[in-house]
């Protein structure tokens, strides 16, 4: 597969998504170059074919298209503004495509910085945690202008196989904030069905399954609830990546004046996941707050 061959594509934030993005590129036939605020990934990168650098000034210095998959929105502010970050070099007609969850009314703040120096900017926040990203089938919901979606669609299709234009830019990031509360509140649900099974004497893999193929199915259960019922938390998506997450959202609804108090339960369960020190778990990790064998 060398669908990408012959293009420049620099990519940014090296961590549980970037990594197995990285490794799709590559195979896709990129000329890949790629940063990371540490220097192992970055180097493990190189090892695969990857060009590395420094600083993203310096990808934005030779890339066509950068991909920037970061924590949060800071770190995307960090990352385009800095002394060293890519609006130091940005060339006219790169396209720029920020593919981490970042805050919508930031989203146009730097796309608007982007524009003003002959760029191109596509938000392109993604579902599907490090399974997708390794599989190369990750949920992409894009916002931009039409020209800029269709410089993308080469890229996200590599790293994607569900993509939708959404609309202009800022609406991927609505569309993530929407997918993250059903995420959040579909996690708690699971959660405490399992905890609940468990408390009561019956195998909650038994009601895992039982569960699977009626109207309690998803994938929240399939990969989530496998994750309760074998108590493995390895992370595929942190809690305070999912913490983060709902608070983006309900700092949204606030900025529209709409209450979403179900998200905001959420929320604080995920502050007191991390308060017993289990913030670098897997969001699934939540289970564990109602699991009595845990206590």
């Amino acid at each position: 597969m060398n669908t990408l061959s012959g293009k420049t594509i620099g990519l940014i934030g090296l961590g549980l998504m970037g990594r197995p993005m990285s490794i799709n590129l590559l195979k896709a036939g990129a000329r890949l170059i790629v940063t990371n605020r540490s220097p192992e990934p970055r180097l493990e990168i190189a090892k695969q074919g990857a060009t590395a650098f420094e600083t993203p000034a310096e990808v934005a210095g030779k890339a066509d298209i950068i991909i920037c998959i970061v924590s949060d929105t800071s770190a995307v502010e960090s990352t385009l503004f800095a002394d060293n970050g890519v609006l130091q070099s940005l060339r006219a007609q790169t396209l720029f495509i920020d593919m981490g969850t970042t805050s919508m009314k930031a989203t146009k703040t730097f796309a608007q910085a982007v524009s003003e120096r002959g760029g191109y900017y596509v938000d392109a926040p993604v579902s599907g945690g490090t399974i997708g990203a390794e599989q190369g089938n990750l949920t992409i919901m894009a916002g931009g202008s039409d020209k800029a979606f269709t410089m993308a669609l080469p890229i996200l299709q590599v790293l994607g196989d569900r993509i939708t234009h959404v609309g202009s830019t800022g609406a991927g990031q609505v569309a993530k904030a929407a997918n993250q509360v059903i995420v959040g509140l579909n996690i708690g649900a699971v959660a405490e069905a399992l905890a609940l099974a468990k408390a009561a004497g019956v195998d909650p893999g038994k009601v895992r399954e039982a569960l699977k193929g009626g109207f309690a199915d998803s994938r929240i259960l399939e990969v989530h609830g496998k994750r309760m019922v074998d108590g493995t938390f390895e992370p595929g998506a942190k809690s305070t990546i999912q913490r983060k997450d709902m608070q983006q959202a309900l700092e949204l609804a606030a900025s529209l004046n709409l209450d979403i108090p179900a998200t905001a339960l959420s929320r604080d369960l995920y502050d007191r996941l991390i308060a017993l020190g289990r913030a670098d778990l897997d969001h699934a990790a939540l289970f564990t707050l109602f699991d009595k064998s845990e206590a």
